[in-house]
């Protein structure tokens, strides 16, 4: 299981430094995770202010 960014993304960038495997980037209108490297640890979802990272 990995997590998703939903479209609720601001694009704050809040998310990509906690993230412990370096699998959340810039997109072109929002952040995205690597699903295949993704490890479902949460951390992205704790730090963002709107709630966009989300379980699959």
């Amino acid at each position: 299981m990995a997590y998703f960014i939903s479209d609720e993304c601001i694009s704050c960038g809040a998310c990509e430094p906690e993230c412990p495997v370096d699998c959340i980037s810039a997109g072109d209108d929002k952040y995205i995770i690597d699903a295949d490297s993704c490890i479902d640890c949460g951390s992205c979802a704790s730090v963002c202010p709107v709630d966009a990272p989300q379980p699959e």
